[in-house]
């Protein structure tokens, strides 16, 4: 007997998913455990393996498909087997709505009642969507379109769901929180008018020739291309847009003298090739902090403060199409040395697009550095849930006074910027938690130890 190939659950927060490629063809062996499908995932390009052995019957989901978890993409059945002849896949069972049962046949009525029930009201709209979205009153949403409601403020009872069933997906409560959504109760009918006979028109002119239209109006910006956005860049683009629109952030900005950190790297390289980055610095730096400040490795959720035992601290990476977060987890209790070396193999992951939907989540605190493009420091938008993110400006020397001598003298020195979610955070909370994070790189032996 044939067994279904669903899409499967590749990260916590994969809702649905691409298919990319088809690693083996319609007919081909299949083995247990050996790659049978590549698929975009909201975190990253995966190869799912096969669960069972057996013969590639039939594919359900093209290349380029993207359906949600649960769904039969594909069927695995023995040699000689004959697949089910389905062209299209199938939606998850727990979403199927069930079939309708038929209507009864109309009993024998008489000419009078016929009329009657000829001119009786069809169902209204508003009970029409009523029940599609369950009859026992509970709206039916997805978990993620429910959280988004709930953080953005939006009625589920008001909208009308767009997905499988009438549920409601993330893109209808996006789309009501910008003012675009249908809602559940519709316009009355109005009654038609009657039909009544016109006088004959006479004939209309020809239609004017179209007009040049000035230059400068249309076709300013030349050519217009579009394209499309990838999952990664969706779930990006998403994740940004509700952490600026639910989380009040702040901003606080300091100096620190990295002197004696240049000293410490110069001497690592006599004995580590290559030796540990000045933004590893900063992450160990963080990691000892975040075990001192445990609400800075928290977060806000639904009226309650979330406080993480474990210190994961992500490095922010421009990815070949994204800006990809990978994390190096226990940061607070590993070597500046593995620290650099985590950070390097992800680092490297991230840009040849083979890092993998773990080492892209757990994430509790973020660390974002344009140091090396010359940006001398700027703000970032907190990666939620997350409480803050530290941003890292550029190293270089700049003149700074010598409270000894008094006089001015240059010192290499950088910017750091801590991003607080104002919900967990205060301004005393994120100024304690920066200055012990400049202290410790201002005092760099601890962080080699």
């Amino acid at each position: 007997m044939a067994t279904d190939v669903m899409m499967p659950r590749l990260s916590d927060s994969m809702e649905e998913g691409t298919v990319l490629k088809w690693l083996v063809e319609v007919g081909g062996e299949v083995r247990r455990g050996k790659p049978l499908v590549e698929i975009e995932t909201d975190k990253a390009n995966m190869t799912y393996e096969a669960d069972t052995d057996g013969v590639l019957l039939e594919v359900l989901a093209q290349e380029g498909d993207t359906l949600p978890i649960g769904a039969v993409i594909a069927r695995i059945g023995e040699p000689g087997e004959k697949p089910s002849g389905g062209g299209a896949a199938e939606p998850p069972r727990e979403q199927t709505e069930a079939a309708p049962a038929p209507a009864a046949a109309p009993s024998e009525a008489s000419e009078a009642e016929r009329p009657a029930r000829v001119s009786a009201p069809e169902t209204p709209e508003p009970a029409r969507a009523a029940s599609a979205n369950g009859g026992d009153g509970r709206v039916k949403a997805s978990p993620l379109a429910r959280r988004i409601a709930r953080e953005l403020g939006v009625d589920l009872a008001a909208l009308r769901g767009s997905g499988p069933g009438g549920r409601i997906v993330k893109a209808d409560v996006e789309a009501a929180a910008k003012g675009g959504a249908t809602a559940v109760q519709a316009p009355p009918v109005e009654a038609a008018p009657a039909v009544r006979p016109q006088p004959p028109q006479p004939p209309q002119p020809p239609a004017a020739p179209p007009q040049p239209v000035p230059a400068g109006e249309v076709g300013a910006k030349g050519e217009v291309s579009t394209q499309e956005l990838t999952r990664l860049q969706q779930t990006v683009s998403r994740r940004m847009a509700e952490s600026k629109a639910t989380a009040p952030d702040f901003q606080l900005y300091m100096d620190v003298d990295m002197s004696r950190a240049v000293e410490l790297r110069a001497r690592l390289k006599e004995v580590s090739d290559p030796a540990p980055s000045f933004n590893d610095m900063v992450v160990k730096a963080c990691a000892l902090a975040l075990r001192e400040f445990p609400r800075v490795n928290g977060a806000y959720r639904d009226g309650r403060f979330e406080l993480y035992s474990r210190v994961n601290v992500g490095v922010a990476v421009a990815g070949q199409d994204a800006l990809v977060v990978p994390t190096i987890f226990d940061a607070d209790r590993k070597s500046l040395g593995q620290i650099a070396r985590e950070a390097r193999e992800l680092i490297e992951k991230v840009r040849a697009g083979t890092v993998t939907p773990p080492e892209l989540s757990g994430g509790t605190f973020t660390v974002s550095n344009l140091g090396m493009f010359g940006v001398d420091r700027f703000s970032a938008v907190i990666n939620p849930p997350q409480a803050a993110i530290l941003t890292v400006g550029s190293l270089k020397k700049r003149p700074v006074v010598d409270e000894g001598s008094g006089r001015i003298v240059a010192r290499d020195t950088m910017t750091l910027a801590l991003v607080c979610d104002h919900r967990i955070l205060y301004g005393a909370d994120g100024a304690e938690f920066l200055a012990r994070v400049r202290a410790l790189l201002e005092q760099p032996l601890s962080l080699a130890l």
